[in-house]
């Protein structure tokens, strides 16, 4: 049985793999993950690739840090899977547009080179295009809550089924536990 050969296989291909992988990046951005509106519409072939190079000439960037920033720049209205960002961010090294350095355990920061530099200068025309219509899609986002609200109260369920998952808590673990979620209820409620 050969399960990881198929995912592992994309490195070596030049062009017929960007041709592939073009078709792949626009049929996952269509269908993306929790895309609202429409947006995924915004990322035809190669306009994600240039969204995401933009996002690392800013500041180098580890994959989870492009998915945030890109589902924050929109005001939450799409969130890119992992599925779509991080084999984009192997094309964008494997053309040289950015460098990767690893960090402790499998975080990698991706840096832009000059190669990408000039890509995206010679895309600013489509770049800003782009980059407009992501800052509209978040104005008319605005009456919904604000997507790191979102993420947090996604974060604390999780932690909770997860802690909840490990067996009974004891008295004083499940008073530390009600101690922490109420001190959250009254700063939220102060805020």
């Amino acid at each position: 049985m050969h399960h990881g050969h198929f995912h592992h296989g994309r490195h070596h291909e030049g062009c017929r793999h960007e041709r592939r992988f073009a078709r792949r990046e626009g049929m996952h951005e269509r269908h993306g993950h929790r895309e609202r509106g429409g947006l995924g519409r915004f990322f035809a072939h190669g306009d994600l690739r240039l969204v995401i190079l933009h996002l690392i000439a800013e500041k180098p960037r580890h994959g989870y840090e492009v998915i945030k920033a890109i589902e924050d720049r929109v005001g939450g209205t799409y969130s890119p899977s992992p599925g779509v960002i991080y084999p984009t961010l192997t094309l964008l090294e494997e053309l040289g547009y950015v460098t990767v350095t690893a960090e402790e355990g499998t975080r990698k920061l991706h840096t832009i080179t000059d190669q990408g530099r000039a890509f995206l200068e010679a895309n600013r025309p489509t770049l800003e295009a782009l980059l407009a219509r992501m800052d509209e899609a978040s104005r008319r986002q605005g009456d919904g809550p604000a997507p790191q609200i979102v993420r947090a109260m996604e974060n604390l369920k999780l932690a909770m089924r997860m802690r909840l998952s490990r067996g009974p808590l004891t008295d004083e673990q499940a008073n530390a536990v009600a101690a922490a979620l109420d001190a959250a209820a009254q700063a939220v409620e102060r805020s």
